[in-house]
């Protein structure tokens, strides 16, 4: 007997849904404003694109960092290795105000957490698989009453329930989704985890009910896991994201970690899951629960061209829905369920036709 059946309503994912073109006065896509101003305690910080570089040691360092602050948007450096050695890295990131990095719940964090603190971090993130977790409310607790100055980011969660605890908490920001990644293999080995659309949608009601309700904390939602391309990517924002969080389409970018090899006759770069036997071996030199798989991704240029490229996606979305900013996407777009077939009729089908 099932002793929590808590719906019968499907879980949706991004291929489950279409957003619906609407009219349009929009000119120019030039007209687009992509911007967002982040509010918290009293600081300021803008972003001129809603992207994240997600806190991984394929994806992001302080190359990675930069690349995107040069954009508008955000580079967290990872937590996968020392003190001494992620400190150095966040005092290579150009601009003091968006000097982001990422920690843990457990073990040294609240050492680490000073140590980069005195190297001018801004945006901490507390980086956890499974962000709905006492640890996770007391480590925000705790560096809100230490670190009043930090903008804090939080997760990953689930569910609106874990969005409302975390912003109870104090968080600024909280990542959405669990085992959603292209490289993550949580659902598969415990069973648990919720599509990134399904629980950005969830978390974006508990953001308006605590709207509702004159609550003063109400932490931005970062859509964090499976954005497979920019049309996911507009989706998140549509369905009520604040930020995109990136590893895969960012992963292979002349910026991130490790070398470039050739395979095959082609260039390549090592993409690791956090979770995998691989990242856990070079982190820590052994491993537990395998949540993850290494693998890797073709080289794909300069980060600036990836970005360029889907922020130019993004934005011709956007004008499919009439919008001339994110706030307008969210208040225009209009989702619909989509079949299979509908999905399949969506994707080049060209080749298979030539088969």
């Amino acid at each position: 007997m099932i002793k929590k059946l808590i719906s019968k309503e499907e879980v949706l994912s991004f291929d489950d849904v279409i957003l619906v073109p609407g009219y349009s006065d929009l000119k120019s896509r030039k007209n687009i404003n992509t911007s967002i101003d982040i509010l918290y305690n009293n600081n300021k910080l803008n972003f001129k694109i809603p992207i994240i570089s997600s806190p991984m040691s394929t994806v992001t360092e302080a190359h990675m960092s930069n690349a995107m602050i040069s954009h508008g948007g955000l580079g967290i450096i990872h937590r996968y290795n020392t003190i001494e050695f992620q400190t150095k890295l966040l005092g290579y990131v150009n601009h003091r105000d968006y000097r982001a990095a990422a920690i843990g719940v457990t073990g040294d964090y609240k050492e680490r957490l000073s140590s980069l603190v005195e190297n001018d971090l801004s945006t901490v993130c507390i980086d956890i698989a499974h962000g709905d977790h006492i640890l996770m409310e007391e480590a925000v607790e705790y560096i809100r009453s230490n670190y009043p100055e930090l903008f804090i980011i939080a997760g990953n969660v689930a569910t609106g329930e874990g969005y409302k605890r975390l912003a109870a908490a104090g968080a600024h920001a909280v990542r959405t989704s669990i085992g959603s990644g292209s490289i993550c293999t949580t659902r598969i080995q415990t069973g648990h985890g919720m599509p990134t659309f399904q629980a950005v949608l969830d978390c974006s009601e508990a953001k308006e009910s605590l709207q509702e309700s004159g609550e003063q904390n109400i932490p931005y939602i970062i859509a964090d896991g499976g954005i497979k391309n920019s049309g996911d990517i507009v989706k998140s924002l549509a369905a009520g994201a604040d930020f995109v969080m990136l590893g895969s389409m960012l992963s292979g970018t002349r910026e991130t970690p490790g070398k470039v090899i050739i395979q095959d006759g082609k260039k390549m770069k090592r993409y690791n899951g956090m979770a995998s036997k691989l990242a856990q071996k070079n982190w820590k030199g052994s491993y537990n629960s395998i949540e993850g798989v290494s693998s890797y991704v073709n080289y794909k240029g300069t980060t600036s061209k990836v970005v360029n490229e889907i922020m130019s996606n993004v934005r011709s979305g956007m004008s499919y829905s009439g919008a001339s900013s994110l706030q307008e996407l969210k208040e225009n777009a209009v989702f619909r369920r989509q079949s299979n077939s509908s999905n399949v009729e969506g994707n080049a089908h060209i080749f298979n036709r030539n088969k």
